[in-house]
């Protein structure tokens, strides 16, 4: 699955999707895809992460208490 940095805009493919969809890990493991050769795979925080169209990743993959996410969400809406 391809994600994107906020700081860099770099596209990252994520190399274990099990790992990004777990909400107890805060990290996952991915290769960033800038330039001609493949880089090494690396760890990134998946609060720097999101979908490439600008979307945040969802509450339930990153936090282990999500319902208390929705609810604070649902504050923060109108």
């Amino acid at each position: 699955m391809f994600l994107m940095q906020k700081a860099t805009h770099n596209l990252v493919e994520v190399l274990s999707v099990q790992e990004l969809f777990d909400p107890f890990l805060r990290e996952v493991m991915a290769q960033i895809h800038a330039g001609e050769e493949l880089q090494e795979p690396e760890s990134f925080l998946k609060s720097e992460l999101i979908f490439p169209s600008g979307e945040m990743l969802p509450c339930c993959w990153t936090d282990p208490n999500y319902r208390g996410c929705r609810k604070k969400l649902k504050l923060l809406l109108p």
